[in-house]
Order: C-alpha cells, then structure tokens, then sequence
C-alpha cells in the first residue's frame, strides 16, 4: 500500500502527489535499455508512485510500450494513468531519412499533428493498443502552445480545430465514461487562458513554468485555475535539469543551457538551501506542492537510483525558516505559498 499523500483533481479522481513522469522511459536525453525502463518502473512501484504519466510524441511510442508493460502487472484499481493526444504516429517509410527529433533513441514513427475529432479518437485507440491496456484514466491535449507552434497562426488554426472539431470527442470520452478527466499538457503558460476559455478542462501539466526559479504564473494563469477548479500538475519540478544538477557548467534550463542570470540565481537559492542543510533537489520537489492548486510533481527518471534519490528528496524535511529566507533574499516572490505555511 502507497504511503504517498494523495490530492483529487475536480472529477474524484486521487493522484500520488509524487508521480512518474514518462518522457525518460522514451529515451529523451539518453538510451534506455529495456531491462533498465522496467528496473526503473519497479522502482517507483516500491518507493509507493501511483500516478504514471506518458505520451505517444515520447519516444514516438516507446514510452507507452514500456509503461504499459510494467503496468499490465499490476492491479488496474491500483493506479492511475494519463497519456495525451494531438499527436497521430505513423510508420516512417524511410528509415535512412528518418529524424528523431530531440530524442536519442526511440521508435520509428513520424507524427502528424491533429487536434480534430477523428484525430483525437484515433490516438486514444491507438494508445490504448500500445499500452495494452483496457482504460485511461487521464486525456490530455498536448503542446497546444507556442513552443511547438511558434507563430499566432499556426497556434489559432490548431486551437481553432481542437474547439470546432475535436473538443467533442474528449467530450464524449469523458461523458461516457471512459476516460476519468480531461487536461492540457503544456510547455508554456502562455496559452493556458486561452485553453480555459476554449475548453472545460479539469487539470494541466505544466512542464516548466512553476518552480523554484519562475512563479510568474501566479499573476494570471493560477487564479485563473482556482476560478474553475482546475488543478495543476508540475511536470518538471527541476526546470528541465539546473534544480537537480545544481549551478554546475552545462547545466539546462528549460531544455537549453543555463545563461549566466539562472546560474546566479541558482547558486544563490543553494546557498541558502545549504545554510538550512536542505539539498537543493529536495526543496525543489517540495516547494510546488506547497500551492494547494498543485495536485502532483511528476520528475523523470531513468535509473532506479534516480527513483531511490527522488524519493529521499520529497521526504527531505524542510523548516520554514528556508522559505522565509528565500523570500527575504528576493528569490522566491512573497505570495508565492510554501509547503507547511499558506
């Protein structure tokens, strides 16, 4: 039995506030052998994960393979599970021309992107198939934002066809039963109002724009969430590498290298970290959870020593007196809400 603290999303359903976060298990920064993907996953079962999150774009399908495999073991009342759509996979025809994209391993698929209704219902099967499992709990729409859709009128032209046309098929899906709640999954705030306004979604994944480096989203995107009842997922809570790895030479910062300004401020965060004997990692795993919007952190990982060490992190105790220096020092904005204090 999970020990893991659970929070419910509007629709009921409980998700471990510590999560799996898919995307390494498609071999997103480094190879992952398949024995090493299920180590792994056994891992998080242990350390007491239960909500698994993945998407086909992740290795183009190997991560739902491999997380399905895992999961085909275990008791489906047992956990809870999100995949995404907006993507359709198709087999490349030519495998000496074929580009990974940022993906160093993978699957050899292609991908359209497809917000329509027949689009929307067809990777939802589809990821059921390669899942090779009967439900999913969690529909998202995935990458709706500029950072795969860099211009106003490539983002319209697909928001506009999620809206006229494939809105009612999560719709359906969710009227009926079969899936559990619908969200976004996102890079970039940018777009959240947008998708609020367009579609009445019951949760987001985040992927960078909450953590100890940015809270620029409680101006707008937060209160906009708490208006609905729609609550958030923090997808990387190590803002793509820098909170885990520390301020060290090549350290990453929303997928790209950390300019001199997030190296400062990060050394600067550390500092204070280490004055209270917190390990950096630790305080930022904690930290989002400390916003009672924010139901779950889901990091990667790729070893099971990265699931032992993330596990030792979240329950790291932290005193408050951390919290309050970090504001007091200008590095954490004021209303920003701290675990143990509102």
């Amino acid at each position: 039995m999970s020990t893991i603290p659970t929070r419910a999303l509007r629709t009921g359903v409980e998700l471990s506030t510590l999560g799996f976060g898919g995307a390494p298990l498609g071999e997103l920064f480094d190879p992952v052998s398949e024995t090493q993907a299920q180590d792994t996953l056994q891992a998080a079962w242990d350390a007491g994960i239960r909500y698994y999150d993945t998407a086909p774009f992740y290795g183009y399908g190997k991560s739902e393979h491999r997380l399905g495999y895992f999961l085909r073991q275990q008791q489906r009342k047992d956990f809870v599970l999100s995949t995404k759509v907006g993507r359709v996979l198709t087999a490349t025809r030519d495998l000496d021309s074929f580009e990974k994209g940022f993906w160093i391993g993978g699957l050899p698929f292609d991908f359209r992107f497809d917000y329509g209704y027949e689009g929307i219902m067809r990777s939802w099967e589809d990821s059921l198939q390669r899942l090779g499992l009967n439900s999913i709990d969690l529909l998202l729409i995935h990458d709706l934002d500029s950072f795969f859709h860099d211009s106003e009128q490539r983002f319209s032209a697909h928001l506009n066809h999620l809206i006229t046309s494939g809105w009612r098929a999560l719709d359906e899906l969710r009227s009926q039963g079969l899936i559990k709640a619908v969200g976004a999954g996102l890079n970039r705030m940018g777009a959240m109002p947008r998708l609020l306004d367009a579609a009445d979604l019951d949760f987001c994944i985040v992927a960078m724009p909450y953590t100890l480096l940015d809270q620029d989203s409680l101006d707008e995107e937060f209160p906009l969430c708490e208006e609905r009842d729609v609550r958030i997922v923090i997808g990387s809570v190590f803002a793509s590498g820098i909170l885990a790895s520390g301020p060290v030479e090549g350290a990453r910062y929303a997928y790209d290298t950390a300019s001199p300004e997030i190296l400062a401020k990060t050394r600067r965060i550390q500092a204070v970290c280490q004055r209270h004997d917190v390990p950096l990692p630790a305080a930022a795993m904690q930290f989002p959870l400390g916003n009672p919007l924010v139901a779950a952190i889901i990091p990667g990982a790729q070893t099971p020593a990265h699931i032992e060490t993330n596990a030792q992190w979240f329950q790291h105790e932290i005193p408050t007196d951390l919290w309050a220096e970090l504001k007091a020092e200008g590095l954490l904005r004021e209303d920003a809400p701290t675990p143990g204090r509102n």
